[in-house]
């Protein structure tokens, strides 16, 4: 028997080989570990143990309760592994906690279905590990799991996994996109913070929960379609990613909590679904580019500092009344933003001004009585009325069961009032019009 370097624990294998040893020893050494032998319960007799391997690699390993192998500790060469399914006919089911912590030389490993667990640490600060695969069995991913591995280019999540733990995928700097399948239904706290270089992360229904800064810092993410499926979103779960374009809301969410999307400077537009009720603070802070924000008409209150450090000049556009603002904070809390607040004929609590900002009644109407109405010199068109120099959208859709809307035109109603005309096609399909603030 050989002792695991690094480890002063002799490892107990199958009994012929125990006696094979104790023949090897003086009489006096047998007799006093043959003492302590007899003084451990047989249950903790085979708990520990490692196996080389021809290529002179060595797992050290545990046996578990129900006789199952949980891998403590590797040796290697080599440095690109697959886990092995079983140890000396017992099933391996589980990655230890730290059981690869710093081996700086792994460079890829692959674990297969047997394993169900891989525990905290088992693959922290693998520096040079540029790949991992997963195969489906594994049912979770310990906290700080692959934190660090900063080669790491690729992840391969089984379809049977369900929960990934915080700081899962921490400072994994070279990752460029992650999928995640329909059964993870829960992303631990920073789960993937800090993944620099992280463009793409698509998410599947069945996810619940996203932890709170769970993609904070991913500074070249550009797209988040947060599935259906989610009612819960953490503080800060996307504050800093500077490079975000685009951006779904589910229905499923009832707020946006405190700097969800904070320091997301390229976000040019914001729709907020009709299931929102609150804005945390900042919930949209320091969104450099923010310029046209929806909020339906469920949303009573939000947070005075919600659209804090928005510099450009944001269009707000309330579909309901007037919601109430918490009270400020501090002395350097000003207005929710710096542009101007809209509103819908027919809400209540408006005034001229909104919490420091011009409030502005927006009220686009197409005219179809006057003589503008329809077809001239092949041309289709309408005037469209309302309050002067209010933002508009003309869209235009070719059916009005399942209708897709396009944009054809933005505009301003500049003295109150637009002739709208685009060229008339004999023949062709029917076309549908309508306004929108954005």
């Amino acid at each position: 028997m050989r002792r695991p370097k690094g480890d002063n624990r002799w490892a107990l294998g199958t009994p012929g080989k125990v006696a094979s040893f104790m023949k090897q020893v003086i009489s006096g050494v047998m007799i006093v570990l043959t003492a302590a032998v007899l003084a451990v319960p047989a249950a903790v007799q085979a708990q520990f143990g490692y196996e080389t391997n021809a290529d002179g690699s060595i797992y050290t390993y545990s046996t578990n309760a129900d006789g199952s192998i949980t891998i403590a500790a590797y040796s290697g060469p080599p440095w690109a592994i697959t886990i092995p399914t079983n140890i000396n006919g017992l099933v391996v089911t589980s990655i230890g906690n730290g059981a690869f912590e710093g081996l700086t030389n792994l460079t890829g490993i692959a674990i297969p279905g047997s394993v169900t667990n891989i525990r905290d640490l088992a693959f922290e600060l693998c520096y040079r590990l540029t790949n991992a695969s997963l195969a489906d069995g594994v049912l979770s991913i310990g906290s700080n799991a692959f934190e660090s591995c900063t080669s790491l280019t690729s992840v391969t999540l089984p379809s049977t996994v369900t929960s990934i733990g915080g700081s899962a995928f921490f400072w994994c700097i070279s990752l460029p996109t992650i999928v995640l399948p329909g059964s993870v239904t829960n992303m631990g706290d920073s789960v993937f913070g800090n993944c620099y270089r992280l463009t793409n992360a698509t998410f599947a229904n069945g996810l619940l929960s996203i932890g709170d800064s769970a993609f904070s810092g991913c500074i070249s993410l550009t797209s988040v379609a947060i599935p259906g499926s989610v009612t819960n979103v953490g503080d800060s779960a996307f504050a800093g990613c500077n490079s975000l374009t685009n951006l779904t809301i589910p229905t499923s969410l009832t707020s946006i909590g405190n700097s969800v999307f904070e320091s997301c400077a390229a976000l040019p537009n914001v729709t907020i679904p009709g299931s929102v009720t609150s804005l945390g603070s900042e919930a949209f802070g320091d969104c450099g580019d923010l310029s046209n924000v929806t909020i339906p008409a469920s949303v009573t209150n939000f947070a005075a500092d919600a659209f804090a450090g928005c510099l450009h000049s944001t269009n707000l556009y309330f579909q309901g009344n007037a919601p109430s603002i918490s009270p400020r904070n501090g002395p350097n809390i000003g207005p929710p933003l710096t542009g101007t607040v809209y509103y819908l004929p027919a809400t209540t609590g408006w005034s001229n001004s909104f919490d420091g900002c011009p409030a502005v009644l927006w009220n686009p109407l197409i005219q179809t009585g006057d003589g503008s109405f329809g077809v001239r010199n092949n041309q289709f068109g309408f005037n469209i009325t309302g309050t002067t120099n209010i933002p508009i959208v003309v869209e235009a859709s070719t059916s009005l069961a399942g209708p897709v809307w396009t944009p054809v035109q933005s505009l301003t109603l500049t003295n109150g009032s637009y002739y709208f005309s685009e060229p008339f096609q004999p023949g062709g399909s029917q076309r549908y019009y309508r306004i929108s603030s954005q």
